[in-house]
């Protein structure tokens, strides 16, 4: 899986190669970058399948050492947390991303992080003063446990770092060093449920600090990407043009619309889990639904090596008007997730339910079918995330937040509707649905082709 992941990614890499100059017109520097561009984006690809199954691993182990009721406050407290991270952070990560990749295209000098910073403390101490007003109400969801609370309020605020860090070195192509942030975040969270199954600790608490910790594990890579920034420093200086200052106008507007993305996204993903928390009388419900979800997210996570690798190259395509080598990457990429998704569905028809129940236990049954309809909705999803990054890099994030939340409300609708008796079932046909449309309305906003060179637009 992540071999096939990074030979997308470097094909992709190719594609764009090709896609900025004629024959017979690159430049050495374009092609040694292609080349470096092709490494550390299969590296990238190795880094994110690797986490995936860490992070799987994570949710396994937990769930074999807690009580099915522990097991769910973990599955509302990740649900909770990267709901929020992905709302508020993200954006600012694909800020970064894409700004920095485009003025490295064009040859400028950075100078794109003063808005990012203040709208990333901004949103830091916005979340901090709504769960400190919410404290009851949020211990109360998670049944009385301040341990959980506090998880979730120093886990969120360790992530505005991480988050910024991965923004700096996507828009920087330093996909090694991001493929090690993920990694490093995701062994980090994995050592506590083990610490609980070896008995060195024990306790929903135990398990739940490995997602408190994380965040601050992953910042290990910084230091190793700041010393080699330092030392080419100077040289990159001469050779650069100073740029225009990112605006507060322009990098609140990318920010607004990659959040609205965000949320759909995460309403898409998690709402279920907290609508069978708070609607079903069986407690353990919510973390059979993330459990179902999982064959969405664990791929989903994977696929972060092509997304995060694409934006920024894609961003620099653009700002030198690479359509051809633009739109080969992204059908390289479209046809790799086909057969990838397709390959997948057929896997869980076959072995899914005995897969889950091995991997997960508890005493509900997974229907093959619904299994294989959310690998189907998986395939879509990530459909849907690659033309997005080429909407982000176009100048289309507001067009592109409209289809988001289109998708979200008619997920919402499908979901809160009682139209299928099963609840879970409800929910994998209403994931394949929404991802259904969400791709529709994204590929009918990629074939207008925007004119405006992405880097001229937030």
């Amino acid at each position: 899986m992540s071999a096939g992941n990074g030979r997308a990614t470097v094909a992709a890499a190719e594609a764009v190669a090709a896609g900025e100059s004629g024959p017979g017109e690159a430049s050495v520097a374009d092609r040694d970058s292609t080349a470096s561009y092709g490494r550390g984006a299969r590296i990238l690809s190795i880094g994110i399948a690797t986490t995936g199954l860490v992070t799987f691993a994570y949710f396994s182990v937990s769930s074999h050492v807690l009580t099915p009721d522990q097991y769910a406050g973990i599955s509302l407290l990740w649900s909770v947390m990267f709901i929020v991270i992905s709302i508020i952070y993200r954006p600012v990560e694909q800020l970064l991303s894409r700004t920095i990749a485009a003025r490295r295209a064009l040859g400028h000098e950075m100078h794109a992080y003063r808005v990012p910073v203040l709208l990333q403390a901004g949103f830091a101490a916005l979340f901090l003063v709504v769960t400190l007003v919410l404290h009851d109400q949020l211990v109360s969801m998670f049944d009385g446990s301040e341990t959980l609370y506090w998880v979730l309020v120093v886990g969120v605020l360790a992530y505005a770092m991480s988050y910024f860090a991965r923004g700096w070195l996507a828009g920087h192509e330093r996909f090694e060093l991001y493929g090690g942030l993920v990694f490093f975040e995701a062994v980090a969270r994995l050592m506590f449920p083990l610490a609980v199954a070896v008995g060195i600790a024990s306790g929903e608490a135990a398990v739940a600090l490995g997602i408190a910790a994380a965040p601050f594990a992953s910042l290990v890579v910084v230091p190793f990407a700041f010393a080699r920034r330092a030392r080419g420093a100077a040289a990159t200086r001469r050779e650069r043009k100073a740029g225009d200052e990112l605006s507060m106008g322009q990098g609140t507007g990318f920010v607004a619309a990659v959040l609205l993305i965000m949320l759909a996204e995460q309403t898409i993903l998690n709402a279920a889990v907290l609508t069978a928390e708070l609607t079903s009388t069986n407690e353990a419900l919510a973390g059979f639904v993330f459990n179902v979800l999982l064959i969405a997210r664990a791929p989903l996570q994977l696929f972060q090596s092509i997304q995060t690798s694409l934006l920024p190259h894609l961003a620099g395509l653009e700002a030198r008007e690479g359509r051809e080598g633009f739109e080969r990457a992204i059908r390289v990429t479209i046809l790799a997730i086909a057969a990838f998704a397709l390959v997948v569905a057929l896997g869980l028809m076959i072995v899914g339910p005995w897969a889950m129940g091995i991997l997960f236990g508890g005493d509900f049954d997974y229907g093959r079918v619904g299994l294989a309809v959310v690998a189907l909705g998986m395939g879509l999803h990530l459909v849907a995330g690659t033309l997005n990054q080429a909407a982000l890099a176009r100048g289309q994030a507001g067009m592109a937040a409209i289809a988001w939340g289109l998708a979200a409300l008619a997920f919402l609708g499908f979901v809160l509707t009682p139209t299928v008796g099963d609840q879970v079932l409800r929910v994998e046909l209403a994931y394949f649905g929404a991802t259904g449309i969400l791709t529709a309305l994204l590929w009918a906003l990629y074939r207008r082709r925007t004119e405006a060179p992405a880097a001229a637009s937030a």
